[in-house]
């Protein structure tokens, strides 16, 4: 079982993208602790909300005030909505929020049966709640429900799973044909796209993109596809390999069968709402691009902006990493297409989209002033966040289910002792 904690300045983001999947039929709220109960048992985003206004009214100083923490026991662990309130309220007790309010929701999208968990870490007298060594103690009651609820251990896992874990390529590590082919061998199993333009997307995601090319050969006209390593600003750094290289379902072929069978299963799909809602809440709550990726990441959705020389914007593609569905702007809603963010943030022209839920002021927002500014880039433009914030463990530290968890968090944790370490030294 992997449990990971994100951490944010954006409580209504949070109850929104859970609610959502509640009013789409594609989650419930399994508990409720110290939450203001309602007349019939339902909630709407604002009644989730008040439960948590007086801590974070009385919050001093504690930016990333909210808590947003997924539970994910292995897809073959059969868990019951009561032993999943049971593991919630422990796991909460243990971490030191067992007084706190809280909701839990479980997740009924996908394949793997997971909860999500939301709370704040600022107390009644609007004091944080220590955190210190979180990683290691969350990894320590992971074990521990994991023994008392006869659940597969994370660790058995990982260790028959580390040849499968694909990152982000590194073009100065070297190797760059076996970096990349570890990720364009896993990514259609795991991701649903139509397009290749939704698939150079996600290939951004891990510093890679992909081109087609036609020829003729022998009188014949043939079609392949090029990947070629990117960089950190998006920029071609290095040549191109063949598709052939990475084997058949790299292929141009299998792609295009790929693309076929997701826009059958993609058709109508539940997830399609709640991404919807969710794009359309952050674009209605931000001024700006910046702070609009960062709402979305902090809920599992990458962003991909593309530009032309002249800046205008003439593609967006959103990246759902716990439906693991690539979706084009226009295809979510017209009104979600390029000319929609191009107008608002290059002409300052903010777009009259209906609500779609009840919508209430944020009871507290990130201050824009202190997000650095983003250089913008040519060919692929989209948020690079640290590997722990919320929901972006899967999109770039292991987008395998099997190869995420203690491994990652020990490396992360120890990384953390050595550079207060050598600080202490350095004093």
């Amino acid at each position: 079982m992997i449990a990971k904690i994100g951490r944010s300045g954006n409580l209504y983001g949070a109850l929104a993208y859970n609610q959502l999947k509640v009013e789409n039929e594609n989650g419930q709220i399994l508990f409720a602790n110290k939450m203001i109960e309602t007349a019939n048992g339902h909630y709407s985003i604002a009644q989730l909300a008040q439960s948590f206004a007086p801590y974070l009214v009385a919050n001093r100083n504690t930016e990333k005030h909210t808590l947003h923490i997924s539970i994910n026991p292995d897809p073959k662990d059969n868990v019951s909505d009561d032993k999943y309130r049971q593991m919630a309220e422990q796991y909460m007790r243990e971490m030191g929020y067992g007084e706190q309010p809280f909701v839990v929701f479980k997740h009924t999208d996908i394949d793997r049966s997971h909860i999500h968990i939301v709370s704040v870490c600022v107390d009644e007298q609007g004091k944080k709640i220590s955190d210190k060594f979180e990683k290691m103690r969350s990894m320590n009651v992971c074990r521990e429900l994991e023994r008392q609820y006869n659940l597969i251990p994370a660790t058995d896992k990982e260790r028959n799973q580390n040849d499968k874990v694909f990152r982000p390529v590194n073009y100065r590590a070297g190797d760059v044909k076996s970096q990349i082919a570890s990720v364009v061998r896993h990514i259609p199993n795991y991701y649903k796209f139509q397009t290749l333009g939704e698939y150079n997307a996600l290939l951004s995601l891990f510093n890679v993109t992909t081109e087609k090319i036609e020829g003729e050969l022998q009188g014949q006209l043939r079609k392949g596809l090029l990947y070629i390593p990117l960089n950190e600003k998006g920029e071609r750094a290095g040549h191109p390999f063949k598709a052939s290289l990475f084997g058949k379902d790299a292929g141009l072929l299998a792609l295009e069968l790929h693309f076929a069978k997701c826009k059958t299963d993609l058709k109508n799909h539940p997830n399609q709402k709640t991404l919807q809602s969710a794009v359309t809440i952050a674009l209605q709550s931000t001024r700006d691009e910046l702070s609009f990726k960062k709402q979305l990441a902090e809920q599992g959705i990458n962003v991909v902006v593309r530009r032309n020389d002249a800046g205008r914007i003439y593609g967006m593609t959103f990246i759902d990493h716990n439906s693991k569905a690539v979706w084009n702007g226009s295809r979510l809603s017209k009104e979600l297409s390029a000319n929609t963010f191009n107008d608002y943030w290059n002409n300052n022209i903010k777009p009259e989209i209906k609500d779609p839920v009840e919508l209430q002021p944020k009871i507290s927002a990130t201050n824009d002033a202190n997000i650095p500014q983003e250089e913008p880039h040519h060919l692929f433009d989209f948020l690079k966040t640290e590997k722990h914030e919320d929901g972006l463990i899967e999109a770039l530290g292991g987008l395998l289910p099997e190869a995420q968890g203690e491994d990652y968090e020990e490396q992360d944790f120890a990384n953390k002792m050595k550079k207060k370490r050598k600080r202490k030294r350095g004093l």
